[in-house]
């Protein structure tokens, strides 16, 4: 199961970084990057592994995560373990984080997306206002297939 979205050449990259106002900067571009090729949703501490190397430090890392996550590059989700997941935001979907439910592990906590489920919530007598407009994350918890075996 799989997040990662067809890769985009660095000047895409930073061409998607334009559109949203903000600068196109190296560590923007590389946490895009990371982001494309990862197959689920990565943690702050996750992405800072995958960047260290190319001297990019925690901090900065950080401060890109919420500026794309502001203004509707990446989304931000807690499947329940108090760490923030980042994944890019599904083209047609920004601002609208519902696009796709996951999967997590109740064993290893491995987060799985689960792009080819749908998931439709329809108005109904009683149900919260909010249910049916936004912000609404569907998670799908039980054994992976590693832990099951």
């Amino acid at each position: 199961m799989t997040c990662a979205l067809p890769l985009s050449s660095p000047a895409e990259l930073r061409a998607t970084i334009r559109t949203t106002g903000l600068r196109s900067t190296a560590t923007r571009v590389a946490v895009l990057h990371s982001l494309q090729q990862a197959t689920t949703p990565v943690s702050h501490a996750d992405l800072y592994h995958m960047l260290a190397a190319q001297g990019f430090d925690r901090a900065t890392i950080y401060r890109t995560l919420m500026d794309l996550t502001e203004v509707g590059v990446l989304c931000r989700r807690d499947v329940g373990d108090h760490v923030w997941r980042f994944e890019l935001t599904r083209e047609g979907t920004r601002g609208n984080q519902n696009e796709h439910p996951h999967f997590v592990c109740t064993k290893c906590g491995t987060v799985s997306c689960l792009p080819g489920v749908h998931v439709r919530i329809t108005r109904a007598p009683g149900l919260p206002r909010a249910l049916s407009t936004k912000n609404i994350a569907v998670q799908l918890r039980g054994l992976c297939d590693c832990c099951s075996a």
